[in-house]
């Protein structure tokens, strides 16, 4: 399997064995990769035996822990390849992560992405209202985890409106007019859950207004740690949602910077799903073995979308519980799981000790 050939994999129709026959050659193609192109990378895994000439299962693939992305410049490409530099969200004074992107690995996030998001809402492009202002996505070069994640979204949109202004206040005007001219469509809404709660959720409830937004979907994600700060849980924030737009279609994902375009997305039972694409595992923090269902552990994320920067593999800062594979009720296969919380600032050893290493 190539790259080239993700138009003809759905996103939700690989049993395991499929998956695994599919994921395996293709990660350990990656790593392969990423050994030769990335001298940190190489280094990392000579520390730990890896043999460029074996065969793995994805599961005994080294990974990456995320905080790397934070303390090296990793990359597989000359610099003159790079098309693109990510960086994630973090609070003043934390390190960011940095992840670069050429135009291959630029693309290909952009089809995998449109490919999950057509699964669920159809092919059928939609006119968009945008939970954030303009000014995010001025840059195209140096994107924050944020605007990149605009900007794939919105490639389903017919037509985009940002909802709020320089200041991040909802323009409610603008809002009435475009929900007023697309009355009876079918429409998008995307945004970052905390946003959608804070600039939409609490000016509609505090002014009264109630746009006809009934014919929306509604996609967010990440911001949950802000929300629980507010007793907010998922479950709420779907009914807040219905209560002041008539919003009945809300779909929630997870994802991160170091893995744009490999995005998990929640489905009507509220259960985040692995798509063709990629997979998880969930790690015990004691000896990084894999959990069982139903046990919490940290969550390692795969994907075959990486091929400029060696992020095909990562342990995430997230703990989360896989709740099954192939049985979910909604129909979809695959693995599907729920995120129970954060690591925190406890340090992921083992492996890692090595990076300390590096030059």
């Amino acid at each position: 399997m190539n790259l080239a050939e993700i138009p003809n994999i759905q996103p939700y129709a690989l049993g395991k064995a499929d998956k695994e026959k599919m994921l395996s050659p293709f990660l350990t193609m990656l790593s392969r990769h990423h050994y030769h192109a990335c001298v940190p990378y190489r280094k990392m895994m000579d520390s730990i035996g890896f043999d460029p000439q074996k065969d793995y299962h994805y599961r005994d693939l080294m990974f990456l822990p995320v905080q790397l992305f934070r303390m090296f410049e990793l990359h597989s490409v000359p610099d003159e390849e790079i098309v693109r530099t990510l960086t994630s969200s973090g609070t003043s004074g934390k390190l960011r992560s940095k992840v670069f992107l050429d135009r291959e690995t630029a693309a290909n996030q952009t089809r995998v992405l449109t490919k999950i998001l057509s699964s669920f809402i159809g092919t059928k492009r939609r006119p968009m209202i945008i939970i954030d202002s303009e000014d995010t996505v001025k840059s195209r070069h140096h994107l924050s985890a944020g605007a990149a994640g605009i900007l794939g979204f919105s490639l389903l949109g017919s037509k985009r409106m940002f909802a709020l202004d320089e200041q991040l206040q909802l323009k409610t005007g603008l809002l009435k007019a475009f929900t007023t001219e697309h009355k009876g469509e079918p429409l998008l809404i995307f945004g970052f859950t905390f946003k959608v709660y804070e600039y939409l959720y609490k000016t509609l409830k505090k002014t009264g207004i109630q746009p006809d937004l009934s014919n929306a979907v509604l996609i967010h994600g990440g911001g949950w740690k802000k929300m629980e700060r507010e007793s907010v849980t998922a479950t709420v924030f779907r009914k807040m949602m219905m209560d002041v737009a008539g919003i009945s279609r809300v779909h929630d994902y997870y994802g991160m910077a170091e893995q744009t375009g490999s995005i998990f997305m929640a489905c009507e039972y509220g259960h985040y799903h692995a798509s063709s694409y990629g997979d998880i595992i969930i790690r015990r923090s004691d000896d990084f073995s894999e959990a069982d269902v139903g046990e919490v552990g940290i969550v390692q994320v795969l994907s075959i979308l990486p091929k400029s920067y060696p992020g095909h593999s990562l342990l995430t800062d997230d703990t989360g519980i896989l709740l099954g594979e192939d049985d979910c009720s909604c129909g979809r296969l695959g693995k599907y799981f729920t995120i129970t919380g954060r690591i925190g600032n406890a340090g992921i050893r083992g492996c890692s000790d090595a990076y300390e290493e590096l030059p």
